[in-house]
């Protein structure tokens, strides 16, 4: 059952508690000593401790094994007795933590009562506790899948605003993952055991969003049966985060712009406000901006969202973390027919790095678990993939139905560190990182290439390098790309680059 601390100073009341809670199945250490009941606190480390509180009656030595029990890890729960009951005592001892209080003389089954209420309260506890942290653990920012250079900076915006107050404005087409990010920013900052209230603005009318943002008195309209609380009242001391922002109405905009000016709210009906203590997160993917210069968004509410903004990249600027993403979705994807895990053709992940994702992650992801559930011999194939993806890139029909057994191998879905690190590192497939070319010195004085930009500069010489590397393979692109940390769509394309560009 559980483990009892036991301190009284009468021996009678010791032996008579002991016997009984050894009858219900719990393991107990009777002490009559206040050092060596509190000596024993590190030693047996219980669950339960039950302690008279004056055990010389003048000092109350129970308020000090109090302290100590619930300093300990776990703390445990401390039922206080007592001969001396008053109602200040009590008061001072659940104020210390105590989590109940009896008077004796009392009954035993009022006491075995009471450990059972603590014993469920500790489980309450201890089960509330192991979610919180399985939740800030399934939306740890380093959770987030991507190790490109422009997903390096979301993890370094993440890392540094995550632990503030400021209201952040995320930005980025549908699909890139904003609600994930907001989600990384509330479960690793100081509120991340305070409420996460999502909403969506575009997915509600205007009267009704403004009911449930902030909430409604009894009769203010019909329908208002009850008092309402709203969503900012519910996330009080935790994140609101306003998905879609840019559709909010002209008259929701300026409510919602004295709540972040003042930090209050008003019910529906209410003329009294209410203070209110939540972090702010929003979201959109339209340029705010023109809605500004369209007159359909307030300027004066946009610089109050635009503290800090983060910049979600589409999945088309960062194609080198598309075969990260698919193996992250096929990780634990298995064949509904043959409940056996799932693998991708090289050609067919070929296909789907090459291809602009106008939907982003959710639409690749949506693309795997369509091939996951079609293919056969658990083996996804070009011919598994979205007709639509196909058509786009011209695929010939030939290449929609042929059979391949070249499987693609993916690169382990690891987390990406909490901060920056190199980007030749952070490839996946990566060897070793880049080099310098052979015959250059790297403390050499640069040649100035006055007729070229920097653009078409570095383009140059990373075409040069990508030459020298495949020549250094004897042609073959598939240990080229593997050397250089990419893909293979990836070669072929920048390959491809260089002769329109001839």
């Amino acid at each position: 059952m559980a483990k009892v601390l036991l301190v009284d100073d009468e021996l009678t009341m010791v032996q008579m508690v002991t016997e009984m809670l050894r009858a219900e199945g719990h393991e107990v250490f009777p002490y009559t000593n206040f050092k060596d009941a509190v000596a024993a606190l590190e030693i047996h480390t219980p669950e339960i401790v039950v302690t008279d509180l004056y055990l010389d009656k003048t000092r109350a030595h129970g308020l000090e094994i109090l302290q100590k029990a619930r300093s300990i890890t776990p703390p445990a729960s401390v039922i206080v007795i007592t001969a001396f009951g008053s109602i200040e005592t009590a008061v001072e001892a659940m104020k210390n933590g105590a989590y109940d209080y009896l008077e004796k003389p009392f009954k035993l089954d009022e006491l075995n009562l009471c450990i059972q209420r603590a014993l469920s309260y500790n489980e309450a506890i201890s089960e509330n506790l192991y979610l919180k942290k399985q939740l800030k653990k399934k939306y740890q920012f380093s959770q987030i899948i991507g190790t490109a250079g422009p997903m390096q900076e979301v993890f370094k915006m993440i890392e540094r605003t995550a632990d503030t107050d400021s209201t952040i404005l995320i930005l980025g087409e549908s699909g890139t993952g904003k609600e994930l990010v907001a989600r990384a920013l509330h479960f690793n900052s100081k509120r991340q055991f305070a409420p996460f209230i999502p909403v969506n603005c575009s997915a509600l009318p205007e009267n009704l969003l403004e009911s449930e943002l902030f909430g409604h008195r009894k009769g203010s309209f019909t329908g208002a049966l009850t008092d309402k609380k709203g969503l900012f009242q519910e996330a009080d001391g935790g994140t609101i985060f306003l998905d879609e922002i840019g559709s909010m109405s002209s008259t929701l905009q300026s409510r919602l712009l004295r709540v972040l000016q003042e930090r209050e709210v008003r019910r529906v009906g209410e003329n009294v406000p209410t203070y209110i203590n939540v972090r702010v997160v929003a979201a959109t993917n339209e340029p705010l901006e023109k809605k500004i210069k369209d007159g359909t968004f307030r300027e004066d509410l946009y610089y109050r969202l635009n503290v800090i903004s983060i910049q979600m990249p589409s999945l088309r600027e960062r194609r080198d973390d598309i075969p990260l993403l698919a193996a992250h979705f096929l990780r634990n994807k298995i064949n509904p027919r043959s409940g056996q895990s799932v693998q991708i053709t090289r050609q067919a992940l070929d296909l789907l790095t090459t291809y602009d994702w106008p939907g982003n992650v959710r639409e690749l992801e949506n693309a795997i678990e369509r091939a996951a559930t079609l293919c056969e011999d658990n083996l996804i194939q070009i011919r598994d993939l979205p007709p639509s993806l196909v058509r786009s890139l011209g695929q010939p029909p030939s290449a929609s139905t042929a059979l391949s057994a070249d499987v693609a191998q993916l690169p382990q879905p690891t987390t990406p560190p909490t901060s920056l690190v190199p980007i030749q590192t952070a490839i996946p497939g990566a060897s070793a990182p880049l080099s310098v070319p052979n015959g250059t010195n790297p403390g050499a004085t640069p040649t100035l290439h006055a007729d070229l930009s920097l653009k078409d500069y570095l383009r140059e010489q990373e075409l040069a390098y990508l030459n020298r590397t495949l020549a250094l393979f004897g042609g073959d692109k598939e240990k080229t790309a593997l050397h250089l940390g990419i893909s293979l769509a990836t070669l072929y394309r920048k390959l491809s680059e260089d002769e329109r560009s001839a």
